[in-house]
């Protein structure tokens, strides 16, 4: 089993900036890709930014240029710094980690884009 903590979520203005980060526990040999998706209610969750243990990268179309994923491999943990946040970033932000076959969420931290 494994267990994916995230946090940093708030609310902020457009243009403002948050870091969300997402921690990994529990039974874990070995991570490969740790990810972000997000989800607005009623629409299906979306693909945001994913990084692998080598540290490559990829990034939704939407994202790019403002958004940044990094991770700690020693600590098990992902991070998604948001610049230059627009109101339409505001969802619900989960923590994605493929691992042994399966997926893993975390339950999610609400971001909020609003003046």
């Amino acid at each position: 089993q494994v267990q994916l903590v995230e946090s940093g979520g708030g609310l902020v203005q457009p243009g403002g900036s948050l870091r969300l980060s997402c921690a990994a526990s529990g039974t874990i040999f070995k991570i490969g890709y740790m990810g972000w998706y997000r989800q607005v209610p009623g629409k299906q969750r979306e693909f945001v930014a994913r990084i692998t243990n080598g540290g490559s990268t990829n990034y939704a179309d939407s994202v790019k240029g403002r958004f940044s994923i990094s991770r700690d491999n020693a600590k098990n943990t992902v991070y998604l710094q948001m610049d230059s946040l627009k109101p339409e970033d505001t969802a619900v932000y989960y923590c994605n980690v493929p691992l042994a076959g399966m997926d893993y969420w975390g339950r999610g931290t609400q971001v909020t884009v609003s003046s």
